[in-house]
């Protein structure tokens, strides 16, 4: 099984593919240095392989290197940072 996450700038998300087939997306917005995730959202039939967190992963990543803040709005992002101390430093003050 193959997973690839990749930004759509123009779309302003991050997609995750499995084998080539389109499976979740995380909607983002940066403005302000602020990155702002407001929804994540994986297919039925691709859930319980962990693809949410790949896309946040990928976007916390993303977030780091432009020297972003966070700020979650979807609630699997929130439990996802929560859950990973050493991603805190990201959230929006």
């Amino acid at each position: 099984m193959s997973i690839e996450v990749t930004e759509q700038v123009e779309a302003g998300r991050y997609e995750v593919r499995v084998d080539g087939e389109l499976a979740g997306f995380a909607d983002r917005t940066v403005r302000d240095g602020l990155m702002v995730l407001p929804h994540t959202v994986v297919e039925p039939r691709f859930r319980g392989r962990g693809l949410a967190a790949e896309l946040v992963r990928r976007a916390l990543d993303d977030a780091r290197a432009q020297g972003l803040q966070v700020v979650p709005r979807c609630w699997y992002v929130a439990q996802y940072i929560g859950d990973h101390p050493a991603d805190q430093d990201l959230l929006a003050r």
